[in-house]
């Protein structure tokens, strides 16, 4: 039996196709390559399409035989969903119930969610527990929470099972340093500051140092993509042994400042990265952290790439060897 990952070309999702390579299992890959990059696949069998085209999708299930799903097909960037909110639940929700019913019409039973701690809001708690309200302020948060939700039904009528996992920052890259992060646009904070350590930006903006945090910058989660790569296999694995849905958060527990971020990158890269403040954005909390009690518990994951420097680490390796990304 297969599992099938959408948008399994992406970041994440091509760091989940190698952790599935290494546990042995048959991986189908369909990927529209909005953001996908075929050189990121370390396996699988790629099918180039999208999950709203319904004799496209007959095609994959009909040639395969699938036995769960691990979707991370949506668009992800906030500012952008709130200038394009139907772009977002076009793609991401309608998409998403086009794949649901597939699922049904093939009797597929499992799927995993690459969901996002951006569901919750406005922190009500730090850190953030799954039992806490979910109040998106952004379309793409929104966009999130109605998959979860239209998963949720699809369970209670047609018993496809889920597991969503709700995460904030993946950042690093994999240990052969044959994959890594290649965004565009780059949104994220750490491959920027590595831009900026490579010379190609002028200086990495930190935005709004006056917040209720040690240092006064924003503190956010950061977990190693590979760490997060291992959790949606897991959450396959115990969909397979007969789990009932459920809901993860994924974090370290703790979060790292803007500046660390920065000061560990200068360490790391041995290089020069010039900072420069700049006003609050809008809508930015002081600290946004989720707590993975219950995942580490229930799911057995314990993140192994854990601090900082790892991560930072990992990631200039790959930066560093591919300045232009995936492009020669």
């Amino acid at each position: 039996m297969a599992v099938l990952v959408t948008g399994g070309a992406g970041y994440i999702g091509s760091h989940t196709v190698a952790a599935l390579r290494e546990r042995g299992e048959e991986i189908i890959i369909v990927d529209n390559m909005q953001q996908g990059h075929q050189e990121a696949l370390l396996a699988g069998k790629l099918y180039k399409g999208d999950l709203r085209d319904s004799d496209f999708m007959d095609v994959v299930f009909g040639e395969n035989r699938i036995d769960a799903v691990i979707h991370f097909a949506a668009n992800s960037l906030v500012g952008e969903s709130m200038k394009e909110p139907g772009k977002y639940y076009h793609n991401n929700v309608y998409g998403t119930l086009c794949l649901l019913e597939k699922m049904k019409q093939y009797n597929v039973g499992s799927i995993v969610f690459s969901s996002t701690a951006a569901t919750y809001g406005e922190p009500e708690n730090v850190p953030i527990d799954e039992y806490d309200r979910t109040l998106p302020t952004n379309a793409y948060g929104e966009t999130k929470l109605a998959m979860e939700k239209m998963m949720k039904w699809y369970d209670v009528a047609h018993g496809i099972k889920y597991i969503s996992l709700r995460y904030f920052n993946a950042a690093g890259a994999h240990e052969s340093g044959a994959i890594g992060e290649d965004h565009s646009p780059e949104t994220h904070l750490i491959p920027i500051v590595l831009e900026a350590a490579l010379g190609k930006r002028p200086h990495i903006s930190v935005f709004g140092e006056d917040y209720d945090t040690p240092d006064g910058t924003c503190i956010r989660d950061y977990i190693h993509v590979s760490d997060l790569a291992d959790a949606h296999v897991l959450a396959v694995e115990r969909l397979r042994g007969g789990a009932d849905s459920s809901v993860y958060n994924l974090g370290n527990g703790k979060g790292f400042s803007v500046k660390e971020v920065i000061d560990i990158a200068r360490s790391v890269t041995g290089r020069d990265i010039p900072a420069v403040m700049e006003p609050r954005r809008a809508g930015d909390p002081a600290v946004l952290v989720a707590s993975s009690e219950r995942a580490r518990k229930e799911l057995g994951w314990s993140p192994s790439r854990n601090t900082l420097e790892q991560i930072i680490a990992s990631a200039w390796q790959w930066h560093s060897a591919h300045p232009e990304g995936y492009r020669k």
